[in-house]
């Protein structure tokens, strides 16, 4: 793990609870938090939380998530290809729902997601996933923890 790591948060998509669960764990534990979106985020002042605005444009923001990381950051993402690049990196991931992405997770998520967008070129509707529960919530928090443990430790 790096000397310092960081928080890295792909904030374009993540969700409001998400936001305000890794605010107040920044706030308590004093790692470093960063927000990254092609809008602006508002964020509390404090030295260890800030946001990044990069232009609008496809991948922009995950492009810059991936030059800044380093070994042993923990990425927020629901965004597979920008999890699968940052643990090449020796970074980790954890999306939104908890899950902390592994190198076998992380290529099945690979190709669930490439199958999706070939039934989707080929006009097949899917939608969404469904919004974040309770349950979701705490796994986040619980994972998120875990992290912060193991970060604090070393």
């Amino acid at each position: 793990m790096s000397q310092n790591p960081c928080v890295w948060v792909d904030a374009d998509a993540c969700p409001k609870v998400v936001r305000e669960i890794l605010l107040r764990a920044a706030q308590r534990t004093g790692i470093q938090l960063t927000f990254v979106a092609n809008q602006a985020v508002p964020v509390p002042p404090a030295p260890n939380i800030k946001a990044v605005q990069v232009p609008s444009g496809f991948d922009i923001a995950d492009n810059e998530i991936v030059r800044r990381v380093s070994v042993g950051d923990l990425v927020i993402t629901g965004d597979i290809p920008l999890a699968a690049e940052v643990m090449e990196k020796g970074a980790e991931a954890l999306n939104p729902r908890g899950e902390m992405y592994t190198e076998n997770t992380i290529r099945q998520r690979l190709n669930m997601r490439d199958f999706m967008d070939t039934l989707r070129a080929s006009g097949v509707q899917s939608g969404g996933p469904p919004p974040l529960g309770q349950r979701e919530r705490q796994q986040f928090a619980n994972a998120l923890d875990r992290y912060l443990a193991k970060a604090g430790s070393d």
